[in-house]
């Protein structure tokens, strides 16, 4: 007779394969598994089942062994949700958390989140109170609006905002405004599901005030600014500011509502940024209501915050929606730690704004360190400047001069999937098939991993 065929060897594999019961009573298991609880042990052994068995489905004919059941385990044991160390240059990155948090808000997160707190109860009246109340006064402070409501994200807050002020009612809006919010959801799409029925004005390169005041009727809801924050038009084009949006608001009797997006509490200064409107400067103009981010430029906790003239944000804050959209006492500890920060004019204490603000040849030495430790591990690597970005939809125009320890590799996917799959995960990207990693994002403590899960990473070295 001759030999089996591959598919009846894989298909004998396949049968072999144990049963959770046989492995449970395994003796060479019985080390890994003594002291590990029944439902844990349960579910690593089918894992390991499961991956052996997807294992031979693809042609990898190893049967099953003990080995497979402790790599089950460690993965059981290891958070889903992890740290990673962000070597992109990205410093939003929508994909890794957007904002990292300053350590003041980390503290407060930690002091609320271990035990019980005056989230809805108002400590001086011993009676229930606002969760928005430690946030109110500072937005007020540091924008110069009304009133202030917060809620979950900042499409939330626009659609909360339409819903409450114009459903079944038109909103004005430009053609050249009408952007994609990321995740495939669009700004109609968005105001469809509010309730408010979309007017389009204008062309998309070109609006004028004229385009909005012909459009306004009795049936008009809001007038509405999107601030194009992921995204740019340049060229021949034109539109209508905020201050003479407002204007024509007040004149026709219309609230205007601005969707700011990226939600600057300061301007930001660093090389290559762009310039980028303070919601401050919105409130002053004249807008109406304004919604913007708290996990974008301000750098907070992810939030849509909602201010403006306290008649609307009354009507804002009434609406149902306003409790399925609500923050928890999480997200408001973090987002009011953040707000001190500004306010106490120590902006530079918030993680983003800082690494907004660093200079190139701050990164410059910070690569030449991450070189020479990469060089102790035998890693060989050139410095040179490089290109980064603002990330999470802001500043689309930013060209953020930094610097990389670039890596010469012959598979340069291959090796950041391993630097990806490490005990401490790295994030870099690959330039003109070369490997890179750009130092903007990374603190002068964290180096020191980057190197070593480099040295781990490289072939012949699993991680």
């Amino acid at each position: 007779m001759g030999a089996p065929s591959n598919s009846g060897g894989k298909n004998a594999l396949l049968r072999g394969l144990p049963s959770i019961e046989q492995l449970l009573r395994r003796p060479s298991l019985e080390p890994l598994l003594a002291g590990v609880p029944r439902a844990r042990a349960v579910a690593a052994l089918r894992l390991a089942v499961d991956r052996v068995r997807a294992r031979l489905l693809q042609g990898d004919e190893r049967a099953f062994e003990d080995s497979d059941v402790r790599d089950a385990l460690t993965s059981l044991a290891t958070p889903n949700l992890r740290p990673v160390l962000n070597a992109t240059g990205v410093v939003l990155h929508t994909n890794l958390g957007r904002a990292p948090l300053a350590p003041e808000a980390v503290a407060r997160v930690v002091s609320i989140a271990r035990g019980y707190s005056n989230l809805e109860y108002d400590l001086d009246e011993g009676e229930r109170g606002s969760r928005y109340a430690p946030v109110i006064g500072l937005l007020r402070t540091l924008t110069g609006a009304e009133d202030a409501l917060v809620v979950n994200n900042c499409a939330g807050a626009a659609l909360l905002v339409l819903a409450a002020l114009a459903s079944g009612r038109e909103c004005i809006v430009s053609r050249g405004e009408l952007v994609e919010i990321g995740g495939g959801f669009r700004v109609p799409d968005v105001m469809r599901q509010s309730g408010a029925k979309l007017v389009e004005v204008g062309t998309t390169n070109r609006t004028r005030r004229a385009d909005y005041a012909s459009a306004v009727g009795p049936d008009t809801g809001l007038l509405v600014k999107v601030h194009r924050s992921n995204f740019a038009l340049v060229g021949f084009t034109e539109e209508v500011d905020v201050a003479e949006l407002a204007a024509l608001g007040r004149e026709r009797g219309v609230p205007v509502f601005q969707d700011l997006g990226s939600g600057a509490l300061v301007p930001l200064e660093g090389e290559g940024l762009t310039q980028e409107p303070t919601v401050a400067r919105s409130v002053a103009a004249g807008a109406d209501v304004i919604a913007f981010s708290g996990d974008k430029l301000l750098g907070g906790p992810q939030a849509g915050i909602v201010v403006g003239r306290a008649e609307l944000i009354a009507r804002v804050r009434a609406h149902p929606l306003t409790r399925a959209l609500r923050v928890d006492k999480m997200t408001v500890a973090a987002l009011e730690a953040t707000l001190e920060l500004y306010r106490d004019g120590r902006p530079h204490a918030v993680p983003t704004y800082r690494l907004l603000a660093q200079r190139p040849e701050e990164l410059r030495a910070r690569a030449l360190r991450l070189q020479g430790l990469l060089a102790e591990r035998g890693v060989s690597a050139r410095v040179e400047g490089v290109v980064g970005q603002v990330g999470g939809g802001a500043m689309p125009l930013a060209r953020l001069p930094s610097f990389a320890c670039i890596l010469n590799l012959e598979t340069p996917e291959t090796f950041l999937d391993c630097l990806r799959g490490g005990d401490v995960p790295v994030i870099g990207r690959i330039t003109d098939g070369e490997g890179v990693l750009d130092v903007r994002c990374l603190a002068e403590e964290e180096l020191n991993a980057v190197a070593d899960a480099v040295a781990a990473a490289r072939p012949g070295n699993p991680p």
